[in-house]
């Protein structure tokens, strides 16, 4: 994400290692941008949610999608039902 001309930017101080200011020099450098970019970039991109997904082994992962997945076949199985119990008291005229 280039900064547009006409957002306002603030100078803010921040504490890092000496092996993140190698890493975003290097990362700077390969890209072809500053750093002041590549830390506004890496800011725009961070998604929590996303994290935590990512940072998890093939196996936990399929754990994960397995698990929603028979949560929406139960929550799908109920609304089923009651779509079909709907469905009988209206042919029976009770509805």
């Amino acid at each position: 994400m280039q900064t547009t001309q006409a957002e306002k930017l603030v100078r803010k101080q921040f504490l890092i290692s000496p092996s993140q200011i190698k890493k975003l020099n290097r990362l700077a450098r390969d890209e072809g941008t500053s750093v002041a970019e590549m830390v506004r970039v890496a800011i725009d991109s961070y998604n929590p949610d996303k994290a935590a997904v990512a940072d998890l082994d093939a196996p936990e992962l399929i754990e994960l999608v397995s698990e929603r997945l028979k949560e929406a076949i139960t929550s799908t199985k109920k609304a089923n039902r009651t779509i079909n119990r709907t469905l009988k008291k209206l042919s029976e005229g009770v509805l």
